[in-house]
């Protein structure tokens, strides 16, 4: 708590409310007693300018372009870092040693299975249902088979039903991709790795073993790692605020999936990799410039700019290096990667994108990465999901352990009629 204090003045009365400090970031007034003392409530739509809890996980400095986990640099943690490890340190706190380490890999091995049932459920979609709509409703089903991890004010319970979310959506993203190709699931092993299994998953088939390239393991890696937690943005706010009803975890996390799901969120980089696409090739670019400049024009380059970042995305510097490197092992040859970095360094330099801040984000080039190891749009939302489970797992876990706590009540501003009498209908 700060010695100042924010004075307002409403009606000629005068009431003072407390400034709180966070470890680092901007201050913040305590306006919880607002109400009581002016009978007002404040107007933020989008929330853009309300902390809406008390958190340690993640700290983002848009105007800095600093994505920080537990204190971490975000670039440090992709090159360095793994995402098993990522996962113990927004879950626990602090970096494991090797022997916490091995024991939570080992744990997260020995709960990727699913319930064997699941597969029925699976077979109720149509075999063209979009893989999110699979997600939403499978993650939800997890609470009619694990009754034994849903008591929410038990910590061990949260903490098998974290493990397990952690685990198994790996399983469940497959499964999602095999149904919807028509081809049959291929169970976890415990012998390779959380990433190298998901892989393994997805694009083996009975016929044939796959067998992990460890340049493509460690892309996928470092995509999970970018993707891992991201602060109060929509689909986590929607976990907590889901989670602050007393709702159990795999409903919690199944509201995240069905937020992320939306274009405005997760599905940026499917939108950016169509623009790539839709640009075609280098020699087209300034067409494609202009467009966007032009206010008359609906043409919108995707990829750049950000809610919260007002200077270049961390994310995306590890990201570009990534799709090299992948493009590269796989041989690939795409214009569309071609036309990636020449946009690039134009929005880099160009005064306009410039003064707008437009520099480009996570998802310009992840679409490009995610396409060339293999997988289809649809399932982008799906891997960014995946990903993210840790990160609302631990936020979840973070709101109930927090004393301060209640169930999430937004306030309204009201336009509608006022007060008037019902008309029969024969009268109206």
């Amino acid at each position: 708590m700060s010695d100042n204090n924010a004075t307002l003045t409403v009606g000629g009365a005068t009431k003072d409310y407390a400034v709180m400090d966070g470890s680092v970031g901007p201050q913040v007034i305590d306006v919880r007693k607002l109400y009581a003392n002016t009978g007002m409530f404040t107007y933020d739509p989008g929330f853009t300018s309300t902390a809406s809890c008390e958190s340690g996980l993640t700290y983002i400095d848009g105007d800095e372009g600093v994505l920080l986990h537990r204190g971490y640099p975000i670039g440090q943690l992709a090159e360095e870092s793994s995402f098993m490890e990522v996962c113990y340190l927004l879950l626990n706190g602090e970096l494991p040693s090797k022997t916490e380490l091995d024991d939570f890999i080992t744990t997260i091995t020995r709960h990727t299975m699913v319930h064997e049932q699941l597969t029925t459920f699976y077979r109720g979609f149509r075999r063209d249902a979009h893989p999110m709509a699979i997600m939403c409703g499978v993650v939800g089903a997890l609470s009619a088979f694990y009754h034994d991890s849903t008591d929410i004010n038990d910590p061990l319970q949260r903490k098998i039903a974290s493990h397990r979310l952690i685990a198994k959506m790996p399983t469940i993203a497959a499964m999602a991709y095999k149904y919807s190709v028509g081809q049959p699931f291929v169970y976890p092993r415990n012998d390779l790795s959380y990433t190298a299994n998901f892989l393994r998953m997805t694009f083996s088939v009975p016929a044939e073993e796959y067998i992990p390239d460890p340049v493509i393991v460690d892309a996928m890696d470092k995509i999970f790692i970018l993707h891992a937690d991201h602060e109060q943005n929509a689909s986590t706010s929607t976990v907590r605020l889901a989670g602050s009803s007393g709702a159990n975890p795999f409903a919690c996390i199944a509201a995240g999936i069905a937020c992320l799901w939306g274009p405005a969120h997760g599905g940026a980089n499917e939108a950016a990799l169509n623009m790539l696409r839709e640009i075609g090739t280098v020699d087209k670019i300034p067409e494609y410039i202009a467009r966007a400049k032009n206010k008359d024009d609906p043409f919108r380059l995707m990829g750049f700019g950000h809610r919260v970042y007002k200077n270049y995305d961390p994310r995306a510097t590890v990201m570009q290096k990534t799709a090299k490197d992948v493009l590269e092992k796989l041989g690939v040859n795409d214009p569309v990667f071609d036309v990636a970095k020449e946009l690039e360094q134009i929005a880099l330099n160009d005064p306009y994108f410039i003064e707008k801040k437009l520099y480009p984000n996570v998802d310009f080039y992840s679409g490009v990465i995610l396409s060339a190891i293999g997988f289809p749009t649809e399932m982008f939302t799906v891997l960014f999901a995946l990903a993210r489970t840790v990160g609302w797992v631990a936020q979840w876990n973070e709101m109930i352990s927090d004393p301060a706590q209640k169930i999430g009540r937004p306030r309204q501003l009201y336009t509608g009629p006022t007060q008037r009498d019902y008309v029969s209908v024969d009268k109206r």
